[in-house]
C-alpha cells in the first residue's frame, strides 16, 4: 500500500530525500504521512490507471 511519495524532476534530489528520511524517526514519517494523508488511504490507486478501472 503506497501511503506517501514525493516526486523529482533530478534522481539525485531523490536520492538525497531518501537518505535523509532514513535518519528520521518513525513519528516523525507517520507525522510526515499523516499532514499529506491523514486517513492513510492507497495512493497507488490514483496513479496507475489499470487498477483503478476494475
Amino acid at each position: 500500500m503506497l501511503v506517501y511519495y514525493e516526486e523529482f524532476q533530478f534522481i539525485d534530489d531523490a536520492i538525497k530525500r531518501e537518505k535523509q528520511l532514513k535518519n528520521w524517526h518513525r513519528q516523525w514519517k507517520i507525522n510526515l504521512i499523516e499532514s499529506i494523508n491523514p486517513n492513510w488511504d492507497n495512493l497507488w490507486i490514483p496513479l496507475d490507471p489499470e487498477t483503478s478501472s476494475g
